[in-house]
């Protein structure tokens, strides 16, 4: 089977979808408004500057639609069996307007929670790209309910699944420690709420200052400096450390030190939550705000406890509570394994997708 894919060849999870149909012996294609590389997988660059045509004016985004005749001529050259647009705007717009079928279209998140409140164009540019895809997929529940605002079609739940012979609690996961690690892995912009849970660190910490807390906060982004000079307001400097950016096998080993991992996005229409999943794999509790995707990613009250977006208090509440309690973070960080076992194991919710491959290449 041959499948094009209409998505950014950087993209992480790009690189999920075509790794893993190539290891099913499938012909993967890339056309990419942007550079980029992926092993074993033919990538057309179009060759535009994301950071331009984000920062240009809303008609100047829509400059890529000029290549929609060079995206016809790709296809016409691969000849897929299945073409998928990742993301209903920039690259659903390209898949619509080159009449391709069998047509898939995946929505990611602000393509349809914030791009349609952008005006009355917008809108009516978000229904015409959903109508000509043949099939919807989502990847949580939530952002399927809010694309059916947009269009009345079925609209196929994929999740966001990981690799479950990757992301595994380790042997001395649950030993004794000095200390409790409490950590986030998320890029450090407002939006994800990193300033929240540094202010439920700090309160929880000074309530309990002969606790050995920690926290570690990886990623990067605009708001690094500004929360290190947070840490230093709040007193907690020297029990805050910074990870930087952290590499897929990185990422595993600080799923795996945190005894608390803790996702306290302010965003309505976060999508879904990989990172909360992978920590879960990990066999690590988790506290997640109740917005968007975020609770469905979890079991709460079981993997997880929910706290309210941009609540500090909220955070420091959820914190002490699995502080105070080791076996209870044990409980739900082994619960949260079993769910992720049960729900998001990536070759389940991949094989899932291929099923609606094989039924429209026929």
């Amino acid at each position: 089977m041959k499948i094009c894919y209409l998505s950014d060849a950087n993209s992480i999870h790009t690189r999920k979808w075509c790794n893993f149909f190539k290891k099913k012996g499938y012909d993967i294609y890339v056309i990419s408004l942007n550079k980029g590389e992926i092993d074993g997988v033919k990538v057309f660059n179009l060759n535009y500057d994301l950071d331009e045509v984000k920062g240009s004016s809303s008609l100047k985004k829509l400059k890529y639609v000029n290549s929609f005749s060079r995206v016809k001529e790709i296809i016409k050259e691969i000849k897929p069996d299945i073409l998928h647009a990742h993301y209903a705007t920039s690259y659903g717009l390209l898949g619509a307007l080159c009449k391709f079928h069998p047509y898939i279209l995946s929505v990611w998140g602000s393509d349809v929670f914030d791009f349609p409140n952008e005006g009355k164009l917008k809108k009516q540019m978000l229904k015409y790209n959903l109508s000509k895809a043949d099939k919807i997929l989502s990847t949580s529940k939530v952002m399927a309910v809010e694309t059916n605002k947009y269009i009345d079609k079925d609209i196929e739940v994929t999740p966001f699944g990981v690799d479950l012979n990757r992301f595994i609690p380790f042997d001395n996961k649950y030993e004794d420690k000095d200390e409790i690690v409490i950590g986030s892995i998320k890029t450090l912009e407002a939006k994800y709420g990193m300033e929240y849970l540094l202010r439920g660190f700090a309160e929880v910490q000074h309530k309990y200052p002969d606790k050995k807390l920690k926290l570690e906060i990886a990623g990067k982004g605009s708001q690094q400096e500004f929360l290190e000079n947070l840490s230093k307001e709040l007193g907690v400097e020297d029990r805050v450390k910074f990870l930087g950016f952290l590499n897929g096998d990185e990422v595993i080993k600080a799923f795996n030190r945190f005894d608390i991992a803790v996702f306290p996005s302010t965003l309505d229409s976060e999508s879904f939550g990989v990172a909360a999943v992978e920590a879960q794999a990990c066999g690590t509790p988790v506290i997640v705000s109740n917005v968007g995707g975020l609770p469905e990613a979890t079991k709460p009250d079981s993997s997880s406890l929910l706290v309210r977006k941009k609540n500090s208090s909220d955070i420091a509440n959820a914190l002490e509570k699995l502080i105070l309690d080791k076996d209870l973070r044990i409980a739900m960080g082994k619960n949260g394994r079993k769910f992720v076992e049960e729900n998001f194991n990536i070759e389940d919710n991949f094989n899932k997708v291929d099923k609606i491959y094989l039924n429209y290449a026929k």
